[in-house]
């Protein structure tokens, strides 16, 4: 099991796990940005508890559904905190289909162009590290005169769990208006 993981890993740090679609491009790390997301279809997966107790299920449900409907995996996943959400992007082509089956509690729904301020973030996907990188997103957002925080900070994770740690990629984004 040991040596599936690190093979796994040495895949996803070589680049050769990529997934087949990007929904937008990540921020670099330690970098603060305000960016614009695109419109697109999306998968979610939704918890009454806290995203950190609740992650795994979260995945395994929106992973059955895109497995059982031979949809490509996207990056990247989006973690809401409370309530605990998953979000996967269909891509292009899934996106245009008509006969994609829901595994229960996975629901698909269109969301529109939102614009977040983003900060890039390496390393382990931890509440601490999500908790840390909000507030640094937080005070970078007081300084930006056109903008203000315009809803809850949620994660962005690039990397799949089998990547090691340290070469993981995230960002935290927190919805943004102009003031």
């Amino acid at each position: 099991m040991k040596a599936t993981i690190y093979f796994l890993s040495f895949l996803s740090w070589a680049g050769l796990s990529q997934a087949y679609e990007s929904a937008y491009p990540m921020t670099g790390a330690g970098v603060c940005e305000i960016k614009t997301l695109p419109a697109g279809v999306i998968l979610q997966a939704r918890s009454s508890g806290d995203y950190f107790s609740e992650n795994n299920g979260l995945f395994r449900r929106l992973f059955q559904t895109i497995q059982q409907n031979k949809v490509p995996m996207t990056t990247p996943v989006e973690a809401g905190m409370r309530p605990g959400t998953m979000t996967f992007y269909l891509d292009s082509e899934s996106a245009k289909r008509g006969d994609l089956q829901m595994v229960d509690g996975v629901t698909r729904k269109r969301v529109g162009e939102r614009v977040v301020a983003s900060i890039g973030v390496r390393g382990g996907y931890s509440k601490e590290s999500f908790e840390k990188h909000a507030q640094q997103l937080r005070e970078w957002l007081k300084s930006q005169p056109k903008y203000q925080a315009g809803g809850e900070a949620y994660a962005v994770y690039w990397n799949s769990p089998f990547t090691i740690w340290f070469l993981k990629r995230a960002e935290v984004h927190l919805p943004v208006q102009e003031k």
